[in-house]
């Protein structure tokens, strides 16, 4: 009989695709770990995963597999929590992707999920939008908070929950200016900006292209702290969404420019995968949104 801890483990590799990666997440040694992958392939009978001096991917079959292996996985935690919440009370882990730019706005969108419901345990990872979307559809993650145009709306669901603006932090001794500037200003100073694959810098990108600037690009980093730091201690200037200053407050040695010429918009959103039954915890958070409105 195939256990769900076996089911567990292929998962975990068909999305690490490396079996020391998917063996630490999993909490066993990676020997033990490729035994019982081992293991499993003979008692189906069946080659799960091609193998070489290093992970190949999977077969066909194991291809197969993982996909049945996650919709089991994903029942066997809904009916865990829908157990839970029949007594009253939902509980459980909820896994959620943000982009970074929306950290700041998870951060109070969570408050209010534990306030609500306080036995919910958030595990919050950030990554790309690209990242997120496929991660919704191989069951990895349970909700994300990412740009609206981005995810696709077949088998999911989405609900909206604020627009995304942007402003200049630049160190003060940069700039007399108080009050907006224009994108053809900010092209003229070292600017700190998140790596290229990342949605955010990518309509950065867009902006500057469409005016044809070429901005001074001198760092680039995987998320706003570092950018952030660099402009406090007066090295570059970095484009923030307005919502992550307003969470932060004042940062001593800077100033925040709104952009405009043009202002842009970019609507973020809450996107979960259609389910019957809905996860308790998704349905926990989903409410919260609601609420917010």
């Amino acid at each position: 009989m195939i256990e769900i801890r076996d089911l567990q483990l292929l998962s975990a590799l068909a999305r690490h695709r490396h079996f020391a990666k998917a063996a630490e997440e999993c909490g066993i040694s990676q020997p033990a770990f490729s035994m019982r992958i081992r293991n499993l392939e003979d008692r189906l009978g069946v080659s799960i995963v091609r193998r070489a001096n290093r992970f190949q991917g999977l077969t066909e079959e194991g291809e197969m597999i993982v996909q049945r292996a996650r919709r089991i996985l994903d029942e066997t935690k809904a009916l865990e929590q829908q157990v839970l919440a029949s007594k009253g009370e939902i509980t459980g882990t909820l896994k959620l992707g943000v982009i970074p730019t929306a950290i700041a706005f998870t951060g109070r969108l969570i408050k209010r999920l534990h306030q609500a419901h306080p036995r919910v345990v958030t595990r919050i990872e950030t990554m790309s939008a690209s990242s997120i979307q496929h991660r919704l559809d191989e069951g990895s993650l349970d909700a994300g908070i990412t740009y609206g145009d981005s995810i696709g709306t077949d088998l999911r669901q989405v609900q909206p929950l604020y627009e995304e603006t942007y402003v200049l932090l630049i160190p003060s001794h940069m700039t007399g200016e108080i009050g907006p500037i224009p994108w053809t200003q900010v092209a003229e100073f070292p600017l700190s900006l998140l790596e290229p694959q990342m949605q955010n810098r990518r309509i950065l990108d867009r902006i500057f292209a469409e005016q044809g600037l070429h901005p001074q690009v001198v760092a680039e980093t995987s998320g706003f702290t570092a950018s952030m730091v660099m402009a406090r201690e007066g090295l570059a200037a970095t484009v923030v969404p307005r919502v992550l200053v307003r969470a932060l407050g004042d940062l001593k040695g800077t100033r925040v420019l709104p952009l405009v010429d043009p202002v842009v918009s970019k609507p973020i959103c809450l996107a979960t995968l259609s389910r019957d039954p809905e996860l308790p915890t998704v349905g926990a958070l989903r409410a919260v949104v609601t609420s917010l409105r």
